[in-house]
């Protein structure tokens, strides 16, 4: 049988000794504490020695257990408030009956009828009773109490080892403690001393053990990752307020004012108005009438006080059409990724806030082919290989496009919507250059990079997850045939 240096040291050391606890182990063998633990879980694997496991509980009281110590716990506190019997009403004015009135019923101290608290003459003093007078006795009383949250224990693992019949025979053997190489040095060679000493045996079947680096959310990672490929791509990165007014969320992108998404299911409206921005006017004329484009407007009256109430905004355009807005002249290559609110019932595919990535391109001659191609390279630097578009509607842009990608074992999965930005968005605010402009799903892509089948799974504090998810996972699998 096969020991390596420190296996035979620390058996040798338990020849000597019988048994002893790591600490002890660690001072004679000048190791430490950790190491010697492992070696003698490798001692115990070869039945040569035994290693012992006790945890101990230490218990001690919350600042509210240390109250009710002095003061007596809530239920003992409440029976002694009133006589034989009470009316119900009259007891749950007692600061204490919130708690109280729940635990005399469960300890079986009171019945309770028709509106008539009685005491039923059992009361003795219980183990959670018993344990408030000396906590770190430990016991059941302690237990109830810290499910309670009148206590907390810290639980301590403490080792012996032992030296086993087997372990003594293998002593008897003959053990040999000269001392063992680990590293083949360049002296070593230089020297030739190599040829003289012992190098110490590894075993490369040994699974080591498992350890846990920081690492970021796998969410972040993919959010990071988008980042840096569109910084590559030339885009400028923004970003914007949660809350906006439904004038940029809305009447910006020429959304009419009784469009259904402005609706109360679907939006999150605030208790909070803010004054319009200068020009607000252009906007006001091109919903009514057209204003200044060739579109005849949406008709009717367009109020400006509805477009003063701020929302949770729905979409991270809102920052994009404020950016444009700032920068009328071409060139304006940017991108936000941002988190947006609706109105949505909670299910393993939709949640009411979701993260966003919109990006826009504003310069003289750009044209719809060049959004295709933009899109294109973005989804293949994120590892989609088959891509194709399928015409689509948007309130905002015209032409419209959806994009889809193939996914090995669900096909073809829509990732987003893009088109080129109507005259009616950007005319008011003095842009004259064609804007193309694509908005993507990132809790989409993200459950397929992750394999999620729950979106809720992004967001939960998961450590097992976290640690089990790869640092990086491809996109897509080769397509079949």
């Amino acid at each position: 049988m096969e020991l390596t240096q420190n296996e035979k040291r620390l058996l040798a050391f338990l020849g000597e000794r019988g048994e002893a606890t790591p600490e002890e182990t660690a001072r004679a063998l000048s190791g430490g504490e950790d190491a010697v633990i492992q070696h003698a879980l490798l001692l115990q694997e070869k039945g040569l020695v035994d290693l012992q496991t006790t945890v101990v509980e230490r218990y001690r009281l919350t600042p509210e257990g240390e109250r009710y110590a002095a003061e007596g716990l809530p239920e003992r506190q409440l029976l002694e408030s009133f006589g034989e019997r009470t009316e119900l009403r009259l007891l749950t004015a007692h600061p204490l009956s919130s708690i109280a009135i729940g635990w005399m019923r469960k300890k079986g101290w009171i019945r309770i009828r028709n509106g008539i608290v009685e005491k039923t003459g059992m009361a003795p003093a219980g183990m959670d009773e018993l344990a408030l007078k000396d906590v770190a006795q430990g016991g059941e009383g302690a237990r109830e109490l810290a499910r309670r949250g009148l206590a907390t224990v810290d639980r301590e693992t403490r080792y012996r080892i032992s030296i086993t019949e087997e372990g003594r025979k293998r002593l008897a053997e003959g053990l040999d403690l000269s001392e063992e190489v680990e590293t083949l040095t360049r002296d070593l060679i230089v020297t030739g001393r190599w040829r003289d000493v012992k190098f110490r045996r590894f075993s490369v079947e040994k699974i080591p053990k498992r350890v846990f680096p920081g690492k970021s959310h796998p969410y972040q990672r993919l959010l990071e990752e988008m980042r840096q490929i569109l910084l590559q791509m030339g885009f400028e990165e923004i970003y914007g307020d949660i809350v906006q007014t439904s004038f940029w969320n809305f009447d910006a992108l020429f959304q009419p004012q009784d469009h259904p998404a402005r609706e109360m299911q679907d939006t999150f409206y605030l208790d909070l108005y803010r004054p319009l921005p200068p020009g607000w006017e252009a906007v006001r004329e091109t919903h009514e009438t057209g204003g200044a484009t060739s579109s005849t407007g949406w008709g009717g009256r367009w109020d400006p006080k509805r477009s003063e109430q701020c929302v949770l905004r729905t979409h991270t355009t809102t920052l994009t059409i404020q950016h444009l807005a700032r920068h009328p002249q071409p060139p304006v290559k940017a991108f936000c990724i941002g988190r947006v609110y609706r109105r949505e019932a909670i299910d393993p595919t939709h949640l009411p806030e979701f993260e966003q990535l919109e990006g826009v391109v504003m310069d003289r001659g750009v044209t719809f082919r060049h959004l295709l191609g933009i899109l294109k390279e973005f989804y293949a630097r994120m590892g989609f290989e088959d891509i194709r578009f399928r015409p689509g509607y948007f309130p905002y842009t015209e032409p419209s496009v959806e994009p889809e990608v193939w996914v090995e074992g669900l096909g073809w999965v829509e990732l987003g919507g893009a088109g080129v930005f109507r005259e009616e968005v950007t005319r008011p605010f003095g842009i004259m250059e064609p804007v193309l402009a694509w908005g993507l799903g990132v809790s989409r892509v993200a459950m397929i990079r992750l394999g999620l089948k729950d979106l809720r799974q992004l967001y939960r504090s998961d450590v097992d997850w976290v640690r089990e998810s790869p640092i990086y996972m491809s996109m897509t699998k080769e397509r079949g045939a």
